[in-house]
């Protein structure tokens, strides 16, 4: 169990390397956060989040980044349940509109949408027919520069499909689940984060909902972004064409 004080701190570190990708020291979360510690205070706190297996040093030298362990305590133990602004919502609901205007097909519209607004890869898809869209973004994350990392990454990808359908009939159908790292069942993509859920349209067709990312994605924001988009896909959309429209 973590204090309070780890807890922010840990807190921190996620946001701040998610937003840089580079390692977080003490003197930084000094610098940035109000949390009415030293330096020291902050540093041996660091120490022991690391002990406790939450954070890792990459080198010596440097700060800390979370661990598979950090990002989990983070997403069940601290993040917060994130509703999407109804400005994002209005957002949503317009694009999703102009991209089903140009006779885009659905799942292709849904992924390309949800790529644009998580900055990950996204997946949409019924049983026989799916789209990813945002390969090209997720390969520019420093986390897939190297070239086996990337290799992988794209060979796994081409059947990525399945594989995600396979993982959908084991979830309730609310469910979003999220896979951190060495979680992810697909052992290939180990070294990313994975959320995934089912989806029913108004009409009772099954699809599939999956966001594809480095392990410091925006979990709030992602799943907030995926639980609107079913609720579009499960009907609210045909009221919202009905009062755009109208």
């Amino acid at each position: 169990m973590l204090t309070d004080r780890q807890k922010r701190i840990l807190s921190a570190v996620v946001k701040e390397f998610t937003d840089t990708a580079v390692p977080v020291g003490s003197k930084h979360l000094l610098k940035k956060y109000d949390f009415g510690l030293s330096s020291a205070t902050i540093r041996a706190e660091m120490n022991e989040l690391e002990n406790a297996g939450f954070l890792f040093q990459p080198h010596t030298s440097a700060g800390r980044i979370p661990t598979d362990e950090g990002y989990r305590y983070f997403v069940e133990e601290i993040m917060p349940d994130k509703e999407l602004s109804k400005v994002d919502q209005k957002k949503m609901q317009a694009e999703l509109l102009k991209l089903k205007a140009k006779n885009t097909r659905l799942t292709r519209t849904t992924a390309k949408l949800l790529s644009s607004l998580s900055g990950n890869l996204a997946i949409s898809g019924f049983k026989d027919e799916f789209d990813d869209f945002g390969m090209r973004e997720l390969l520019d994350e420093p986390e897939f520069r190297e070239m086996d990392d990337l290799c992988r990454l794209a060979e796994t990808l081409d059947f990525i499909d399945e594989r995600v359908d396979q993982l959908v009939g084991k979830l309730k159908d609310n469910e979003v689940k999220i896979y951190i790292g060495k979680e992810n069942p697909i052992k290939e993509i180990s070294n990313c984060s994975m959320m995934v859920t089912p989806y029913k349209t108004k009409s009772g067709e099954k699809g599939i909902l999956a966001l594809i990312g480095p392990k410091r994605m925006k979990y709030a924001k992602n799943k907030s972004l995926i639980n609107y988009m079913k609720k579009l896909l499960g009907g609210a959309m045909t009221v919202f064409c009905i009062m755009y429209f109208v």
